[in-house]
Formats: C-alpha cells, sequence, structure tokens
C-alpha cells in the first residue's frame, strides 16, 4: 500500500493548509475522488455569509452595550458574550486559515487578518503556520507542536518531566480545565513573539493589526470602565474567551493514538486515528465551530465547514469496508475520555 507522509503543502507566502494531489490509486485519493464528485469540496459563499454577518453583529452590538451599560458591574454580562464571540471570530478565521470561505488565497488571507489580527488580536500568519505541522503530523511526538506544550500526551514524554513540568504532568487532567482560562494569553503572547520574531510574509501588516486591536481593546475598557472593574472585565473576557477554546480544542485528538517520532502510518490512517469526532446537531455544530466533525477536517482541509456533516457519512463508510477504526462520541464522553488518557500518562511522572 503506497504510504503518505503529509498531504498538506506549506505556502512560502501565506500558509494555508490545503489538500495536495493524492497519488494516482491510494485508498485516499479513491475517498478524495469520491467527496470530489459530491460537490463538497465547492465553496459555500452564502453560509458564510450569514455566519460573517451575524458574527459581526453581535461584535458590534457587544461593544455598543459595553459602551452604553457604561461603568457598571453589569458588563460583566457582556463580557461572557464578547468571549463567545470572540471565539466565532477565532472559528471564521480557523477557516480563512484553511482556505474554507474563498477560492482565492489573498482573499482568504484578507478575511482571516481582520477576523484574527483585528478583531481578536491573533495572527493568522503564526497560527496558520504553526497549525499546518499539526495537520501534516497529527499527535505525532517531535513533529505536532499540540502534543509538544504544556501537556503529556504519552508516558515516554511525561516520564521525562522535572522540576515545574513534572509537577504539571504529574495532575495534568486535574489541571487541565483550570490552565484553559490562560490559553488567550499564550495565544496572544505566542501571535505577538512570531511577528517580532518569526519570518512573516506581511509582518508589518499583521504587526500593525495586533496592534491597533490592542490599542482599541484598552482603549475603550480604560475609558468606559474604573481601573478595578477594568482589570475584573479584561481577565473575564479572555479567560473565558481562552477556556472556550481550549474545551472546543480538547475532544479532537487527547486521548486518540499518539504515533512515536518518525512514524510512517499512512496519511489516512493517521488523521483518522488520530482524531475524535463529537455528535453533531445544529447547537453542536454552531458551539464548536464544526470542529467536532474532525475526522472529516483533517481529510479534508480545505472543504468548507458546512459540508463536513455531509461527507462524514461517505468516510465512515469508506472507514468501516477498510477496518479503520472511526471514533464518534457525545461531548462530556469525550472530555471524559480525555481527561482519563492525561491522568494516566500523568502517573508515569509519578
Amino acid at each position: 500500500m503506497t504510504q503518505r507522509r503529509s498531504a498538506l503543502i506549506v505556502q512560502s507566502r501565506v500558509p494555508v493548509v490545503r489538500d495536495s494531489a493524492p497519488i494516482r490509486g491510494s485508498e485516499y485519493a479513491v475517498l478524495m475522488r469520491r467527496v470530489r464528485q459530491a460537490g463538497l469540496l465547492d465553496r459555500r459563499l452564502r453560509s458564510y455569509a450569514w455566519r460573517s454577518a451575524l458574527t459581526g453583529a453581535a461584535f458590534v452590538g457587544g461593544w455598543a452595550a459595553f459602551v452604553a451599560i457604561g461603568d457598571s458591574w453589569w458588563v460583566l454580562a457582556v463580557a461572557v458574550l464578547l468571549a463567545a464571540v470572540f471565539s466565532q471570530l477565532a472559528f471564521l478565521g480557523h477557516d480563512a486559515g484553511h482556505r474554507q470561505i474563498f477560492g482565492k488565497r489573498k482573499a482568504n488571507y484578507v478575511y482571516g487578518v481582520i477576523a484574527g489580527n483585528l478583531a481578536t488580536g491573533l495572527s493568522i500568519g503564526w497560527w496558520t503556520s504553526n497549525h499546518n505541522r499539526h495537520h501534516a503530523h497529527p499527535n505525532t511526538e517531535g513533529a505536532d507542536p499540540d502534543v509538544s506544550g504544556v501537556l503529556a500526551h504519552s508516558g515516554e514524554r511525561a516520564a521525562t518531566g522535572k522540576g515545574l513540568r513534572r509537577f504539571i504532568f504529574r495532575y495534568q487532567a486535574w489541571l487541565f480545565f483550570p490552565m484553559l482560562f490562560l490559553e488567550a494569553g499564550s495565544l496572544h503572547f505566542s501571535s505577538v513573539r512570531a511577528v517580532l520574531k518569526w519570518p512573516l510574509q506581511h509582518r508589518l501588516w499583521e504587526g500593525a493589526l495586533l496592534a491597533a486591536h490592542a490599542a482599541g481593546y484598552l482603549a475603550t475598557v480604560l475609558l468606559v470602565l474604573s481601573p478595578g472593574k477594568a482589570l475584573v472585565f479584561i481577565a473575564l473576557q479572555q479567560g473565558l474567551f481562552g477556556f472556550y477554546m481550549g474545551c472546543t480544542f480538547a475532544p479532537n485528538h487527547k486521548g486518540m493514538e499518539v504515533f512515536p517520532e518518525g512514524d510512517n502510518t499512512d496519511f489516512l490512517r493517521r488523521q483518522v486515528l488520530s482524531s475524535r469526532n463529537v455528535r453533531g446537531s445544529f447547537v453542536t455544530d454552531t458551539a464548536l465551530g464544526g470542529l467536532n466533525y474532525q475526522i472529516e477536517h483533517h481529510l479534508f482541509p480545505s472543504m468548507p465547514r458546512p459540508n463536513l456533516r455531509l461527507a462524514q457519512p461517505i468516510v465512515i463508510e469508506f472507514c468501516a469496508a477498510r477496518g479503520i477504526p472511526y471514533a464518534e462520541t457525545g461531548l462530556l464522553t469525550s472530555y471524559a475520555q480525555a481527561l482519563t488518557h492525561l491522568n494516566a500518562v500523568g502517573r508515569r511522572a509519578r
């Protein structure tokens, strides 16, 4: 069987995730042809138009409500709303980074810097570059940046922890959800660091938009609220933003197969075995930004979000015919499986 080390192309100018031409006759090529023939890789501009309009209206409405309420503790309700809106904007930026929205690279990039850099303070250039590596080598030690962070996903890595890192590894199942409140800060820090140090193609443009976001956000909050209320508002809004994003990412890969460095599992099995779906409904699909169809998203990164659920039956049937395990569960069960895995791995550091 022909093996594929990656079906992703890292662009030298604006990093995007896109499907490469599969080797003719491979299993993945067969699946790709079925999906393409079903029209599921076609753009869905109308769907993204109304999603963008509703999210943009919520963004403007949230900040208008913030100013209207003024220097009152009731603005903390707006902080909760804006945390959710920021997350929805981040999902749209994610889709633009994958070229799911428009057919042209430039149009997706412009959309991405507006939704990412300007609206939420996250660099689209940093995110796509980092995310490309994750998609190319999901759950692979030494290659996937998402398994090389603060948590240990394999017993081998947990056993190497020392000092504070060892403490975190030991109790990572208990610390996981509390640490998510720091996720937004980590994302902002990584964005600024990338703009300052990474060879991003549009570094000045991205830096200017990040600065505009920070200046606009802080000026609005500090001009409306007293210093004490401003600090509480920022902590709550940013903390819940990071918590929301972390809860969205948690079910996707944690507790699924982790591949050792240098593993040569073929592309199809690597993407399916390392990913977990969460059963969808309109509410679930909206709340998780379509990332609950993680298997289909990893197999077809440029597939528009609305088409992921339509591709699922095709993928399930294809995997069943070849004996490839396809993981799907409810949302709460996915968290339980992820935490059980993190706890089991953490024992290696005890």
